[in-house]
């Protein structure tokens, strides 16, 4: 039987998935347990999966000779396969995590587990015998970076040895069972061409973008969550030239810049005693004196922006970021907002008036309904009318409906501005065709 697959359960054994499913967990559970005392654990870690398998082989024989089981050849190289992975990867989330097509992981409580496909959320075959087993495999992820998760911290971020992103809450704060998020990290980094073919954004767009970056323009990339605000920015990161020096600054590095001088900061959560925390503004001020063409800054989201609008316009040219915001416009005000709760005592205007001179562009991203990622807005910043930043569209996605299978319908087209960079990037060597921006044309 396939301990973990419902599904497979039920074809397998002729019998109700629920019930197979129990009884698979119950005696997968018996066995771990006999082989946790068995087993030499201090010994694990030196010893190659091939050998272990071989051992568990016979082991797992025996047991369930004891017990008077009879599995099929098929049903006992899965239960050889779950038990390592429990012996010496994360349980029954190894198949997931070494699924490439998944991009998330979300579990609700140890009997659901959601995985992301495609854009799309479904319910997997997946789950934890019980609460007791996923808090197991919760510890042994956080314990692998130095972090602890129990009742008086309730709230953990972590992250695998692939670089995925997690994130773990459990009781009292989770009130049903623990919850889990894994945001899976991109072995190969989707590049712009990529992002053009599946029609995140077109080929002009792309080509804008490109040569905004080529020519050292500040760019923000704003949008909800998951909306792809970090691929785009990997994406754009690929068009810097190799030759600058790019200081990264992340919560959790998540960024794979390929240029060969990249410095990687990433901040740092206080110990248990409460101290030792170093946060992301503090990351942003190290990282001036770090002699940075760029800086290149995962997301804002407190006091950091306002140094980083200060790299931006003290010879930074260049610098990138992101933040949540569901419009250009939103996500401006953010900004604003961040640099106000930080405690500075600076005026609205002048705060804005930095924001104006210090980024160039606002690349807006959303996740739609139809589990696509799109970048449906670019915007140049040209200024300030009196107190209010000036923000002019480029190009954007105009959605014209959802077909008959859920997709959203629309295009993507030109404001008719011509944008106030133009002059710069001619000042640099880049010519773009100014026919990509006529009014109304649809952008290709």
């Amino acid at each position: 039987m396939v301990f973990w697959n419902e599904k497979s359960l039920a074809a397998n054994d002729g019998v109700a998935p629920s019930a197979a499913l129990d009884d698979g967990l119950a005696l997968k559970a018996r066995l771990h347990l006999r082989l946790l005392d068995m087993l030499n654990l201090s010994a694990l870690e030196k010893t190659s999966r091939e050998t272990l398998a071989l051992e568990i082989r016979r082991t797992v024989s025996s047991l369930l000779a004891e017990e008077k089981r009879l599995l099929s050849p098929t049903q006992s190289d899965q239960l050889v396969e779950e038990l390592l992975d429990e012996l010496l990867g994360l349980g029954p989330l190894e198949p997931l995590l070494k699924d490439d097509t998944i991009t998330d992981i979300l579990i609700n409580t140890h009997e659901r587990v959601y995985i992301e496909r495609g854009g799309r959320l479904q319910l997997s075959g997946l789950r934890f015998q019980d609460s007791r087993h996923l808090l197991r495999i919760i510890n042994k992820i956080v314990s692998a970076v130095g972090r602890r998760v129990d009742e008086s911290s309730p709230m953990v971020d972590a992250r695998l040895a692939d670089g995925s992103r997690v994130n773990a809450i459990i009781p009292p704060l989770a009130v049903d069972g623990p919850l889990v998020s894994i945001r899976k990290f991109a072995k190969i980094p989707i590049n712009m061409g990529k992002l053009v073919e599946i029609g995140s954004i077109t080929g002009e767009m792309a080509t804008v973008l490109q040569a905004l970056v080529a020519a050292r323009r500040n760019v923000l990339i704003s949008g909800g969550t998951g909306s792809g605000k970090t691929t785009l920015l990997n994406a754009l990161s690929a068009f810097i030239d190799g030759h600058e020096r790019i200081v990264t600054i992340e919560d959790s590095a998540e960024l794979q810049l390929q240029q060969p001088h990249v410095g990687r900061l990433e901040t740092r959560p206080s110990n248990i005693e409460g101290k030792g925390e170093v946060n992301q503004r503090e990351l942003v001020k190290n990282a001036l004196r770090m002699r940075p063409d760029r800086i290149i800054v995962g997301e804002v989201r407190a006091g950091e922006a306002f140094d980083m609008l200060q790299a931006m316009n003290t010879g930074h040219d260049g610098s990138m970021t992101t933040v949540h915001a569901n419009t250009g416009r939103d996500a401006l005000s953010r900004i604003e907002q961040m640099i106000g709760m930080a405690g500075f005592d600076i005026p609205i205007r002048s705060i804005r008036g930095q924001i104006a001179s210090a980024i160039h562009v606002v690349v807006q991203t959303e996740r739609q309904e139809d589990g696509r990622r799109r970048v449906i807005s670019i915007a140049e910043l040209v200024g300030m009318e009196q107190d209010v930043i000036t923000l002019q569209e480029i190009f954007r996605f105009k959605r014209t409906g959802r077909g008959p299978d859920g997709d959203v319908l629309g295009q993507f087209e030109t404001t008719g501005v011509r944008p106030k960079f133009i002059e710069h990037l001619v000042s640099r060597g880049i010519n773009l065709p100014l026919d990509m921006f006529i009014h109304g044309r649809r952008s290709v």
